[in-house]
């Protein structure tokens, strides 16, 4: 029997600052990602993107209202496609809601592209690391 997919839709932030990238890592510490989180009803992509900056990375900032791209992923019975926004930081909280969950990691773009997994996003951090360089 074939199972029926679900499609869910993420918002996702590529943080910035001093010319380095965030990173986060997966709550079982497996693998490096950046944070995201499924859009919630009656919330834009955007505003989901600063509310995971700032729950998993504990980051506040300036939101580039234009998204640099998106990819799809699957995870079990689930397609996610994410939406992802840069983001300049002006904080960079110790305390906040994942503290305790994650880690933060910020490297410059062509490292952190080589931490993440995730073919569709590493394209993302190296066309955003060309944007900035260019």
């Amino acid at each position: 029997m074939a199972t029926r997919m679900v499609l869910v839709r993420q918002a996702a932030v590529v943080a910035l600052r001093n010319g380095q990238m965030c990173l986060v890592s997966t709550r079982n510490g497996k693998r490096w990602v950046v944070p995201k989180g499924s859009i919630e009803p009656g919330k834009s992509a955007g505003e989901i993107a600063l509310q995971e900056a700032w729950e998993e990375a504990g980051l506040v900032g300036v939101l580039n209202c234009e998204p640099v791209g998106s990819y799809v992923y699957e995870k079990d019975d689930t397609i996610c496609h994410v939406i992802v926004f840069t983001m300049n930081v002006t904080s960079v909280e110790d305390i906040y809601p994942e503290v305790g969950q994650r880690q933060r990691l910020w490297l410059p773009p062509s490292q952190a592209t080589g931490r993440v997994e995730d073919a569709g996003l590493c394209d993302i951090l190296h066309a955003v690391s060309v944007a900035r360089a260019g």
